[in-house]
């Protein structure tokens, strides 16, 4: 069974709170989204780094219920 946007959503904002989250849904089947991510969690943090940490997020289920994930993430921008 596919991974809604709001299951995806919810295991994102609990991983990264505070994190400015907008998701998209590539297919309209619910298998293949694209995240944009922007979190403290990711300061300092190589891409790959980054990403291994939303799958860890995603608690297994990449692969699985979610098919597909194209992933943009980054830390927020220091002003000054």
């Amino acid at each position: 069974m596919p991974m809604s946007v709001e299951t995806l959503r919810q295991h994102l904002e609990e991983a990264f709170p505070g994190a400015e989250i907008a998701i998209e849904d590539l297919a309209g089947d619910g298998d293949h989204y694209r995240a944009r991510i922007v979190s403290e969690a990711f300061a300092g943090l190589a891409r790959v780094r980054q990403h291994q940490l939303v799958y860890a997020a995603l608690k297994g289920q990449m692969g699985g219920a979610l098919h597909a994930l194209a992933l943009e993430t980054s830390a927020p921008a220091k002003e000054g």
